[in-house]
């Protein structure tokens, strides 16, 4: 089969377009034959060498939406999406032809959502998805969502599914722009001291839960947090290290949630794609749009433009 590959990390020019054998599926175990796969940011990241303990040769490739063409008599035939930590880091990912992973490491794809429509949403909604859950959001909960990136935008979705008051923010005019064309109260953030009085305007006493998807803004979310709020967070400054005002974030009973989707294997991921898939059969979330569909054969061209800092979301079609 068709593949990208990489036999050693630091530079996209180890990226290679090969032809390898196609996997053979043990017990419990399905073959997919990919018709679409996402380009994730962490892909590029994976074959500059970001992540040490992914095992080489490697096929990158995370997220993706095919068909079952071998496995369990019931799931043959069956149109299907996944994602996970294991995927292009110690297993063989989706950027080829066909990728193999347990039986119960794909959910059925929702029929609402093409093949590149459902291969684009693994990583930022099941990201989204583990940090509603894991800060508690509810019916009714005040949320602020900073950034207007994929995860962003994913975690204002699907806490409107769930009932909860959401409210955006943004740095950029074009991000704040499109928040509000989604339907979205957006804030345009300007000075990090002014957080707190931005989103006390709209929140009295604060935000319940801020998800902070952008590194940078995590200090500033104190003063703008509730009693007893929780802050989520995805990313970090390059050094790692941020000036956490602990003083007043314990008098305020607030906890902060680390959200790592590398956490989460093939079949964690699948459930979660499950519990919210069948929201967009529902329309109840937004089906994607401006999707960039490219040839897998030119998957190298795509790795250096995701790179470059390219904002488009790229599907890889084998």
């Amino acid at each position: 089969m068709k593949a990208l590959q990489f036999d050693k990390t630091g530079d996209l020019s180890a990226l290679r377009y090969v032809e390898v054998a196609t996997p053979v599926p043990g017990a419990d175990e399905v073959l997919v034959q990919i018709k679409a796969a996402g380009l994730n940011p962490s892909d590029v990241k994976n074959v500059l060498g970001r992540f040490p303990y992914t095992t080489l040769p490697r096929v990158p490739g995370r997220d993706f939406a095919g068909i079952v063409v071998e496995g369990p008599q019931t799931l043959i035939g069956q149109e299907v999406w996944g994602t996970g930590r294991e995927l292009g880091f110690f297993a063989d990912g989706s950027h080829a032809q066909f990728v193999k992973l347990p039986a119960n490491g794909v959910a059925l794809k929702p029929t609402h959502l093409s093949f590149a429509q459902a291969a684009s949403l693994g990583v930022p909604y099941t990201t989204a998805w583990d940090a509603l859950e894991r800060s508690l959001v509810t019916t009714g909960t005040r949320l602020l969502v900073i950034g207007g990136g994929a995860v962003g935008s994913a975690a204002l979705a699907l806490a409107k599914v769930r009932g909860a008051q959401v409210l955006a923010a943004a740095r950029r005019p074009e991000q704040v722009k499109d928040l509000q064309a989604q339907g979205y109260q957006t804030l345009q953030l300007d000075k990090p001291e002014e957080l707190g009085v931005q989103v006390n305007a709209v929140y009295t006493g604060g935000a319940d839960v801020i998800f902070d998807t952008t590194g940078f803004w995590l200090p500033a979310s104190v003063p703008a947090l509730a009693a007893f709020g929780r802050i989520a967070i995805i990313a970090a400054p390059a050094d790692g290290h941020v000036q956490l005002p602990a003083l007043a974030l314990y008098r305020k009973g607030g906890s902060v949630v680390g959200i790592n989707s590398l956490l989460y294997g093939v079949q964690a991921c699948a459930a979660m794609l499950e519990q919210f898939g069948r929201f967009f059969d529902q329309g109840l979330l937004p089906l994607p749009e401006g999707l960039i569909e490219s040839p897998l054969a030119e998957g190298l061209e795509r790795y250096a433009e995701v790179n470059q800092g390219s904002g488009d979301k790229v599907i890889l079609l084998p």
